[in-house]
Formats: C-alpha cells, structure tokens, sequence
C-alpha cells in the first residue's frame, strides 16, 4: 500500500540587507593580556569540573611548558575586579599594549587582594602618565 505523495508550497521571505548597515567590524586588536586571563579561566574550569586532569595535562595539550602554563594560571589569583579590568581592556589600536603580562604577573604573587587592587592602580596611573608623556 502506497502513501499518497503531499505536496506543500511555502514561501521564506529573508530580511534585506544593505550592507551599509552591517555592524562595523571592532578597530584593534584584543590584548594579549585579556586573551591570556580568558584563557586561565577557562582552564581552570576546565580542571575544577574534571575535564582536564591537571595543569600538566593542559600544558602538553597547548604545547608550552609547566612553568609557562604556571605563569598563565597564577593570573586566577588576582582579585575578581582586577580579573574583569582585564577582560574588558580597550583594543590595541596600534604598537603594543600598555598594560603587559609580565607587570600583572608581579601583582598576581600578592596573596592579598587590598594590596593587589593598589599595585594595580599603581601600574595603571604609571601606564597613563606613560602615555601622556609620549604624547607631548
């Protein structure tokens, strides 16, 4: 016994797009520093829910060493605030970042979080005043 073939017609009308009014594409780029703060975090997760068995394990997997893969981790030390600045840094919009890894990882190695949240106003109003002076 045969099914009786149905035949249905439907019509999708798409939204027009000009391209004028596609969002503009982000000017710069994300900071190393922000990418490698997103990174320990995620790792960290990742151990904390038992899908990596520990650091080493995730070092071999992104090709580095222990004691690199060590450096990138201790950055989950920072206090939760100093944390979010990171992530949400401005994009570099041309030469480098004016706040490096290697600065934030001093700040990291305070186990106090009311002395890390000085250090890193302290490093930030340096990079600032940095800044306005290569400006003059």
């Amino acid at each position: 016994m045969n099914s009786p073939d149905i035949e249905i017609e439907f019509e999708i009308e798409l939204p027009k797009r000009r391209f004028d009014e596609l969002p503009a594409r982000p000017v710069g780029s994300i900071p190393r520093l922000s990418r490698l703060m997103a990174l320990a975090i995620k790792c960290d997760g990742e151990v904390a829910r038992g899908e990596a068995s520990d650091f080493a394990g995730l070092a071999r997997a992104g090709h580095v060493t222990r004691a690199r893969m060590s450096q990138i981790m201790n950055l989950v030390n920072l206090a939760p605030d100093i944390q979010e600045e990171i992530l949400f840094l401005p994009r570099t919009l041309e030469g480098r970042a004016p706040v490096t890894e290697a600065a934030v990882r001093k700040i990291a190695c305070e186990p106090l979080w009311k002395r890390q949240r000085a250090r890193w106003r302290d490093l930030l109003e340096d990079r600032r005043a940095r800044q306005a002076a290569d400006l003059i």
